[in-house]
């Protein structure tokens, strides 16, 4: 997709409140260049700069307003939509991709790029679709699929982050895995504990390897792990008849 994030248009708003969420959302996820085809009143006294944000001072008043001729022109386009046709008889609104998919494919575009959000009531016409290079559609309920034009420009945006904002900018959510030394010491810790109980020696092995497996899956840190231990040993106390809570020293919780 080249160097440069793509640029957003809202074709036809009815109301400010929208265009301004669609350039909050923008802020939030790392888009700049918004254009606007027949925008509705966006001067400085409307809800659109109450609902920006921060985006009020850079992304809306340099908000250009253009015609629908000149993102067909000057972009690669992506039509955004809520209804589809499944029918690959109809090619208006089919093929399509959802937001996520649609990241992927982005990369591979060396041209310019511009996401287009439609009306509120009905969306982009027919006769605006069939002249877009791709077509997106965010998956939601059969009931009621169809999204607030700034609900919609959010959703899409945010799944389109990865295009726009540096991994070293986001918050660091990797897993903090417990060693694994320490997860296998909870481990015999637990098989020490079956034997204390009694359990049915023939399932002790079987009922190991699910503890080993639901572990597995949950990747728990090390003061989760120490929390375990501290369960069991406190059973263990009171198993053995020292019942009293304060004698078994606190674990973290």
């Amino acid at each position: 997709m080249g160097d440069s994030a793509p640029a957003v248009a809202v074709v036809d708003a009815e109301t400010p409140g929208n265009v301004g969420t669609i350039a909050r959302a923008m802020k939030n996820f790392g888009f700049s260049d918004l254009y606007l085809v027949d925008p509705p009143d966006l001067s400085r006294e409307s809800e659109a700069y109450g609902f920006a944000g921060q985006a009020r001072e850079d992304i809306l008043p340099e908000a250009e307003e253009v015609e629908f001729d000149y993102l067909v022109e000057n972009f690669h386009t992506v039509g955004f939509t809520a209804i589809t046709n499944e029918d690959a008889t109809k090619h208006v609104r089919f093929p399509f991709r959802t937001p996520d998919e649609l990241a992927g494919s982005l990369r591979d575009v060396e041209a310019p790029t511009c996401l287009v959000f439609g009306r509120e009531r009905v969306g982009l016409h027919n006769s605006e679709m069939e002249r877009l290079d791709e077509i997106s559609s965010i998956p939601a309920s059969a009931d009621y699929p169809v999204l607030n034009l700034g609900q919609a420009a959010t959703v899409a945006l945010y799944e389109l982050r990865e295009l726009t904002v540096d991994e070293t900018q986001l918050p660091d959510v990797a897993v903090h895995r417990a060693k694994e030394e320490e997860i296998e010491a909870f481990y015999d810790h637990f098989a020490d504990f079956l034997e204390l109980v009694d359990y049915p020696e023939e399932k002790q092995a079987k009922t190991g390897r699910m503890v080993r497996r639901i572990l597995g899956r949950a990747h728990p840190t090390g003061r989760e792990v120490n929390t375990l231990h501290g369960i069991l040993r406190r059973a263990r106390w009171h198993i053995e008849g020292n019942g009293r809570k304060d004698s078994v020293e606190d674990e973290e919780y």
